[in-house]
């Protein structure tokens, strides 16, 4: 069977001049990868430089996808982030599309503490939040006034440091929505991730694990972003086409509004969950996201503490369209281990109704099982050995009839998208890419 290309009616374009998409940084990413057959989805590099401390504060509306990527990449890199909630009191924020995440501080109990790196996601209302939060400003001003590394992506370039007049006399991207609201001080340019000097600026969702890498590099060098990015299987050429490999093709259609379970537990790999949840709610889908864990709250593979909308004993009384397993090591080990779940799975597969799995969860929690028996599939490259068929395993993407499949964080959002394109036709995937400056 053919690849076929999700988005190659999209006009290609090179990938801008920039830290996150040279080609010597791709070529350096590209030998990593292919050495990841031999190593873990939860390894880091080692030894690990000193701790750089981040500040990442979030707030209602924030955008979780940039916020989670930004947080997972950099305690990658062994940064100590700091997730600080600017909501008056509460440390738990309703995201955009319903996710909810706890932060580790309220902002206001970091006054005095010292930052190497400030980074603000974006979303809507969430940028606006930050740009009328007095206490963030300030703190803001204080870090780039001692000449200290500052960022911002998607809506808060412009709505925060544009406002606080953070970007007069630098080059600065955002949302391309919001362009046209960068001071005429800013000199707008339309790369996916932007450095000028300290400061550090992009474009949305699908930039935001260049951007990320980037903010890497500039804390720790080269050699330690590479390390970074290579496990996490990023894509050769960002803003480009991407593909899935389909075999036995057959019609997912489900309905106008797709019931789709995405089950969570402690050590779930938080970038991989949060996008699926995010893009498919993006595209219409009713997804109910449940803790196999006694509690609602998970902390996942890189300390992101997650909140689920039910437990999965109420999960269980609804029936499913599709069941998602997103990785992370801990989490796989748990959902093989959770005998409701996979019983839930093993009927979902007899009735040949979707389910799908990606990074460790393929090899750890479907095959152990017989539910990738007769079935193409791929997983995270270390745990190719343990599929029984390993045939498409090189493939980013893989759907084979009612199972999809995918590698790791890198193919997230092609994970994701290939899900919509089957559920909802290529057109609304292809509008999502877009509107994501994932494609």
């Amino acid at each position: 069977m053919a690849t076929r290309p999700l988005a190659s009616t999209l006009p290609l374009r090179s990938p801008p001049q920039n830290l996150a998409s040279s080609s010597s940084f791709l070529r350096r990413v590209q030998t990593l990868t292919r050495a990841l057959s031999s190593a873990s989805p939860q390894a880091m590099a080692s030894p690990s430089p000193p701790a750089k401390k981040v500040l990442v504060p979030i707030a209602n509306g924030t955008e979780p996808m940039e916020a989670v990527i930004t947080i997972d990449v950099l305690r990658r890199a062994g940064a100590d982030v700091a997730v600080a909630s600017v909501e008056p009191g509460a440390k738990q924020v309703a995201a955009a599309w319903g996710v909810k995440i706890a932060a580790d501080e309220l902002l206001s109990d970091l006054v005095e503490a010292e930052f190497d790196l400030i980074s603000l996601p974006g979303g809507m209302p969430g940028s606006s939040t930050f740009r009328d939060c007095k206490l963030l400003e300030n703190m803001v001003k204080k870090h780039t006034g001692k000449c200290k590394l500052y960022a911002a992506i998607c809506a808060a370039p412009a709505m925060a440091l544009g406002t606080w007049g953070l970007l007069n006399g630098l080059k600065a991207t955002c949302y391309p929505s919001f362009m046209d609201k960068l001071p005429p001080e800013v000199n707008a340019v339309e790369s996916r991730v932007q450095i000028d000097g300290k400061c550090v600026t992009s474009r949305g969702p699908g930039t935001a694990m260049e951007y990320s890498v980037v903010l890497v590099e500039q804390l720790y060098g080269k050699e330690k972003a590479e390390e970074v990015a290579g496990p996490m299987i990023m894509r050769h050429h960002h803003g480009v086409e991407f593909s899935m490999k389909e075999l036995n093709s057959t019609s997912w259609n489900v309905g106008e509004t797709p019931q789709i379970l995405v089950p969570i537990a402690n050590g779930t790999e938080e970038m991989e969950a949060i996008m699926i949840i995010d893009i498919l709610r993006r595209a219409k889908a009713n997804v109910v996201v449940a803790s196999i864990e006694e509690t609602l709250e998970i902390v996942a593979s890189r300390k992101v503490k997650m909140i689920a909308d039910v437990l999965l004993d109420d999960a269980l009384k609804q029936q499913y369209d599709l069941i998602l397993l997103p990785g992370g090591l801990g989490g796989a080990q748990a959902y093989a281990n959770s005998d409701k779940l996979i019983g839930l799975i093993k009927k979902q597969a007899e009735a040949n109704k979707l389910y799908g799995a990606i990074c460790a969860s393929p090899a750890i929690a479907l095959e152990p099982h017989g539910l990738l028996k007769g079935k193409k599939a791929t997983s995270y490259p270390a745990m190719w050995k343990k599929l029984s068929d390993q045939s498409e395993c090189k493939n980013r993407v893989v759907v084979d009839g009612n199972l999809i499949t995918s590698q790791g964080p890198g193919t997230s959002m092609e994970f994701s998208l290939a899900i919509v394109e089957k559920l909802f036709g290529r057109e609304r995937a292809l509008e999502l890419a877009k509107a994501m400056v994932f494609a």
